[in-house]
């Protein structure tokens, strides 16, 4: 079987944070339409990994590549490519859902009317009622939306994630997690930093554990049992792996 090229690939990736090595030598791939859970604890190298796709952090060594470029290389590759959605989506308080898709969509240079902001909403989610309505009206669920909104408008090839399921209560969870599965159906590649194990099994088709700046395990996400991604998971973060 031929292997499907990445999307987002990391080689041989060491990055150093305050003089600590917070990745070290990681290698890991996402090709088109595949959600990869990234778990592990505080500490463990998640959002270093994100934010070095984002060139937030320069690699010492090694690479990270969108589509096979490099970033770094070509920081417009970010900007054009990939949609980041934190774990405290940033949007402007005073502004409806609508004019904030607008305003974003018009920073990426992409033009849409009131009607396509609305229809975008929609498909990630957003009940129709709450377009209109102040962003500061709006729940964490809602404003993380929006962001999967931003990222339809885009047209991005992949996502990046950090948390996106912390502090939502679990209809929000569940309903987040569908909309993600649905854009990696969709074609995206979809890199998600989490500490949620259930969120994990349920919506990734790959799951990886980094410790310590390493990428420790890696799972097929539909054939390995929660039990034993579990034990799997507390085995390494209480040092028995």
């Amino acid at each position: 079987m031929n292997t499907p090229p990445a999307v987002l690939e990391a080689k041989n990736l060491i990055v150093n944070y305050k003089q600590h090595c917070a990745i070290d030598s990681l290698n890991l791939r996402v090709p088109k339409g595949c959600v990869y859970a990234l778990l592990g604890g505080n500490g463990a190298g998640k959002t270093t990994t994100i934010s070095t796709f984002l060139t937030f952090n320069s690699p010492i060594s090694g690479a990270v590549l969108i589509e096979g470029e490099s970033p770094h290389a070509n920081p417009d590759l970010v900007r054009a490519k990939i949609a980041y959605l934190p774990e405290n989506v940033a949007l402007y308080e005073m502004m409806s859902g609508v004019e904030n898709l607008t305003f974003f969509c018009t920073l990426a240079g992409i033009t849409i009317t009131r009607e396509q902001a609305q229809q975008l909403l929609a498909e990630s989610g957003l009940q129709d009622d709450a377009h209109g309505k102040r962003v500061s009206m709006y729940s964490k669920g809602m404003r993380q939306k929006v962001g999967l909104a931003i990222a339809s408008a885009k047209h991005a090839k992949a996502m990046l994630l950090d948390e996106p399921t912390s502090g939502l209560d679990p209809s929000a969870a569940n309903d987040f997690a569908q909309r993600i599965r649905t854009a990696a159906d969709n074609g995206m590649a979809v890199l998600m930093a989490t500490h949620d194990l259930f969120n994990a099994k349920q919506v990734a088709d790959r799951i990886g554990i980094m410790k310590s700046g390493r990428l420790v395990e890696e799972f097929d996400a539909h054939t390995v049992q929660h039990d034993e991604l579990e034990q799997k998971y507390l085995a390494h973060a209480r040092g028995l792996a």
